[in-house]
């Protein structure tokens, strides 16, 4: 970018209404919403993430991996249809809400002076921050996270319930006035989405994660399908401070990716998926010419 020439803000887009949390500043960027993307026609589809392609020059589409595989297979329709290296396709390995939140942190960094590139590749780093669980009724149906026999069979108690963490490790006890959650040991906000479930432990999970602050949102529609129930009170505890976010990106040495380009962080380009080449062994060091004796 020559110096003096205004950036533009990459944008940052989700599958579904739910997933664009509210924004946390002025500075935060809204987000892109790609309603219905297996419902609509192909071309109306495309004609969008087009224009989109050409006001913001890339585009990050952030998702879960519970949305329909349908929605799936047309970002990649739609991705291979533009030929488009300008379009980033990130499913993190977050229960929903974390999700929601990771899109909201790329969000407010796009407001900065950060690369497309390095953006893209920031969602794989901030991921290692997010600790995302959710309170349920249930763990019959649960497979994102390891549960034992004992779990399983006292999920058929009536009033039981279980506090989960799916990220950044599993963890699972069944709640009462001993159960406890290992948490981050840094200062995090907490988010809460509440679905067909009353329960108020996340209240104090939160006084025990001593987090700085507890809001609430609407409960994303995947996330009954992520954990298996819609009795469920999903949380996730995240850091909102975008000075902080800005050091934790900007502070990960970048390198240009090799293929299309632009600045990248990590250890693979977001929007080309190259990685950097293996390093050329050295060359063989030349043998000295000697008499024979």
């Amino acid at each position: 970018m020559k110096s003096g020439e205004l950036r533009v803000p990459t944008a940052i887009a989700v599958t579904s209404a739910d997933m664009a949390l509210p924004t946390q500043d002025e500075r935060t960027m809204p987000a892109v919403v790609l309603r219905d993307l297996d419902k609509r026609p192909l071309e109306h589809a495309l004609a969008e993430l087009h224009a989109l392609i050409e006001q913001y020059g890339h585009v990050i589409v952030v998702s879960s991996t519970a949305v329909p595989a349908a929605v799936t297979r047309r970002l990649h329709t739609l991705r291979s249809l533009l030929e488009s290296d300008r379009i980033a396709l990130f499913r993190p390995d977050l229960p929903p809400l974390g999700v929601a939140v990771l899109a909201r942190q790329l969000r407010q960094l796009a407001s900065c002076d950060i690369g497309p590139g390095v953006l893209a590749s920031a969602g794989r780093l901030l991921t290692h921050y997010i600790h995302a669980g959710a309170v349920l009724a249930s763990v019959a149906k649960l497979d994102r996270v390891p549960v034992s026999l004992k779990a399983h069979a006292k999920s058929w108690v009536p009033g039981s319930q279980f506090a989960v963490i799916a990220h950044p490790g599993p963890q699972l006890v069944r709640v009462g006035p001993e159960a406890a959650l290992t948490g981050p040991e840094f200062g995090t906000w907490m988010l809460v989405a509440k679905g067909q479930l009353q329960s108020e432990w996340t209240g104090t999970l939160a006084k025990s994660w001593n987090v700085r602050g507890l809001r609430e949102a609407p409960l994303p529609a995947e996330s009954a399908l992520w954990w298996g129930t819609g009795r469920i009170v999903e949380f996730c505890a995240h850091l909102a401070d975008l000075s902080v976010l800005y050091q934790l990106v900007t502070s990960v040495r970048q390198t240009v990716c090799h293929w299309c380009g632009i600045d990248v962080i990590g250890d693979r380009c977001v929007f080309c998926s190259a990685t950097p080449p293996a390093p050329e062994p050295p060359a063989p060091r030349a043998l000295e010419r000697r008499t024979p004796a």
